[in-house]
């Protein structure tokens, strides 16, 4: 590295893929001979478990190298070797421009002439902002009716700054097309929002830009195109230190059907951007409308207003004003018995799932996501909204969450939010007694009430499925040690063979709404590493609560994966389940499950069959939002065929929305678990 700066090697490092945590690790790795992952740690003045995933991801680059030694050491490659194989990348991808002109010329004169055939629906992972915004580009350049687009200020200005507007400014269509863009608008942002409207053309342009009116966290950030295809940003919003987004890339006509239906309820729901400006700049939006900076103020006026509550009282809070509005019950349930009628609507999570249940008794209750602004609306006449803390940020006092609250008593605004209120309540879901947790963990007898006991007896478990405990002894490091210094070990025979399994995984109890014709059901994902068993693969596994001859039971009736070498290997695991005759092999591009940061996507884009027919799981998403602290455990189960599984882990509690083509769905954090670092080792039928 003689003669380069280190910023400058950074700066080269980050635009070949790398974040900056991982260059700053390359670059000490470069300037030592071979450490172990502790030392570079004790070195770096760095959290081991960080180093050890950033040394498994630079590994999984080719930029690391690890010793055959025990204990194991590492190496990094070369900083010229870095150089010149970037280098080569991007001459090569020149070269294949150059080389397919002439051949994208005449296909794009032979289209306007001949039909073609319909284009294979597929995923693809597109990593790096100088290749998601090209795309991005291309997409604008192909649209012929309706370009949209959720995007942050920040977003809408890095796209400005890589031609993205222009793009759409210059279009020789401009005047025909629906350009339409949704960005959350504030004091912070407002002159960058004004400086890209001033860019935009003031005559032949369709262009649009809204405000989503209560307050959406824009997450999902997607891009839609004619109905024809999709960019879905699945890197996680609390991510405040990215350099580079992660997106993924589909032509299944479902999915974009699913996301453009998304974008539709948003765009409803969502005020004119010149508008908005108005109303930051004024501070007010009518006479009627005022922000109470004063927190105590604006509590007194709060409670007052409930008291005085005579019809109805509509929530929508965080997973923490759940828990406060628990604490309040008392004056809940005065009003309940005085004839107002109360619904809450929030985030239903471990913590707040006893309050909400409570809670359950005197109001009605239903889960949404966590992307929604506080609010609540007293008899059609009163509307409070307040500012909502980002899950990483630290949790405020209870005051603290009425400073600055916006109130007001016009008419017209406050009916214009309860419909939207109204129409979010439609789609919520009701909290279930049945969580994740009550599936597969029994409460230990000791301390079990009556009812618990009898509950799990009747809605546990996934049929083999052991025990699942915290281990004290088992570290988050161990876990990753694991798999840093894993070995291939291949199987071949089911009945002698121990296999492992090193992968990323999600896992959900879906409750689906009536419309959906579909039984409760717990989905799994999993990305598997090519260090496993039987080698890399993305795999869904469907499990349906059906009436089985001991009672009612999760079974598993569908296995979908893109691994050949698996199926067969599958079917045995689940003989004598219906999963048995259904094991789906699956192209590619057809299934695709990515784990980035604390948040998992898979979607399929072909339908899977299940049983009993005529059930079948259409073209879909689920998004995984991993919260919370992280947790270190083992899970044991027991397959049909006799095998037994041990999955030692490192995962999180979960938010999980599933993008169905009929319908949004969205199931408490209760109900998802995401397993970022997984173990799982196979143990062939005992002989005793």
């Amino acid at each position: 590295m003689v003669g380069l700066g280190e910023e400058t090697i950074k700066k080269v490092l980050q635009n070949s893929g790398l974040t900056e945590k991982e260059a700053e690790v390359y670059i000490f790795l470069a300037k030592h001979d071979a450490l172990k992952g502790g030392e570079i740690a004790r070195l770096m003045k760095k959290d081991k478990a960080q180093v050890f995933r950033i040394l498994k991801s630079l590994q999984t680059k080719g930029l690391v190298e690890p010793t055959l030694e025990f204990p194991i050491r590492f190496t990094a490659v070369s900083f010229e070797t870095v150089i010149e194989s970037s280098i080569k990348a991007k001459r090569e991808e020149v070269a294949f421009i150059e080389s397919a002109k002439k051949d994208l010329l005449t296909y794009l004169k032979d289209r306007r002439q001949a039909e073609l055939e319909p284009s294979l629906e597929k995923f693809v992972v597109i990593e790096g902002n100088n290749k998601i915004y090209p795309k991005i580009s291309q997409m604008i350049r192909e649209t012929k009716n309706q370009f949209s687009a959720v995007a942050s200020v920040q977003g809408l200005a890095q796209a400005g700054q890589f031609g993205i507007l222009a793009d759409a400014f210059n279009h020789p269509l401009k005047s025909q097309i629906q350009f339409r863009f949704l960005t959350e608008l504030s004091e912070q942002n407002l002159n960058a929002a004004k400086a890209i409207l001033k860019k935009t053309p003031k005559a032949g342009f369709n262009f649009k830009v809204r405000n989503p009116d209560l307050g959406l966290r824009l997450f999902p950030r997607m891009v839609t195109r004619d109905e024809e295809e999709a960019l879905f940003f699945i890197t996680p919003r609390t991510d405040k230190t990215k350099k580079t987004d992660v997106c993924i890339w589909t032509n299944c006509k479902s999915l974009v059907q699913a996301f453009t239906a998304v974008f539709e309820d948003l765009w409803r729901n969502s005020t004119d951007i010149q508008k908005k400006i108005v109303e930051i700049k004024t501070g007010k939006l009518t006479p009627e409308i005022c922000i109470i900076k004063d927190a105590e103020v604006a509590h007194k006026k709060y409670i007052e207003t409930l008291r005085e509550a005579e019809k109805e009282i509509v929530m929508m809070t965080s997973p923490e004003g759940l828990i406060r509005s628990w604490k309040n019950i008392s004056l809940l349930k005065e009003r309940t018995k005085n004839g107002v009628s109360t619904r809450i609507m929030a985030p239903i999570i471990t913590e707040n799932l006893p309050a909400a249940q409570e809670l359950s008794k005197h109001c009605a209750v239903r889960h949404v996501p966590i992307s929604y602004l506080g609010t609540t609306i007293i008899d059609g006449k009163h509307l409070f909204q307040f500012k909502t803390p980002t899950p990483d940020s630290e949790k405020p006092d209870a005051m603290a969450y009425f400073e600055n609250t916006f109130y007001t008593n016009d008419v017209e605004y406050v009916e214009k939010t309860k419909s939207m209120l109204n129409d979010v309540w439609k789609n919520a879901s009701v909290p279930q007694a049945v969580t994740l947790q009550s599936i597969i963990s029994a409460p230990a007898p000791a301390v079990a009430a009556r009812s618990e006991r009898t509950r799990y007896t009747e809605y546990r478990k996934m049929p083999g499925w052991i025990e699942e405990t915290e281990q004290s002894t088992l570290t988050e490091k161990d876990v990753l040690n694991k798999i840093i210094n894993a070995k291939r070990i291949p199987a071949k025979d089911h009945a002698k063979d121990i296999d492992i399994m090193y992968c990323s995984a999600g896992l959900a109890v879906i409750h689906p709404p009536s419309y959906f014709n579909l039984p409760d059901m717990i989905i799994i994902v999993r990305h598997i590493d090519k260090q496993s068993s039987l080698g890399a693969e993305d795999l869904l596994t469907v499990n349906l609560w059906l009436e089985t001859p001991t009672g009612h039971a999760y079974m598993p009736v569908a296995t979908a994966g893109d691994n050949p070498r698996a199926v067969d290997w599958r079917k045995k695991l689940y003989a004598g389940t219906p999963a048995e005759q259904n094991c789906h092999l699956l192209k590619k591009d057809e299934i695709h499950v990515r784990m980035h940061g604390s948040t998992l996507f898979a979607g399929w884009t072909v339908p899977i069959p299940l049983f009993p027919q005529p059930y079948s799981l259409p073209p879909a998403c689920i998004l995984f939002e991993g919260y919370g602290e992280l947790k270190t455990g083992m899970a044991r189960t027991k397959s049909p065929s006799g095998r037994t599984q041990t999955s030692e882990f490192n995962g999180f509690d979960a938010f999980v929305t599933f993008f169905h083509p009929a319908s949004k769905y969205s199931g408490p954090g209760t109900d998802g678990l995401l397993r970022r670092d997984v173990v799982m080792t196979s143990y062939p039928p005992s002989t005793k």
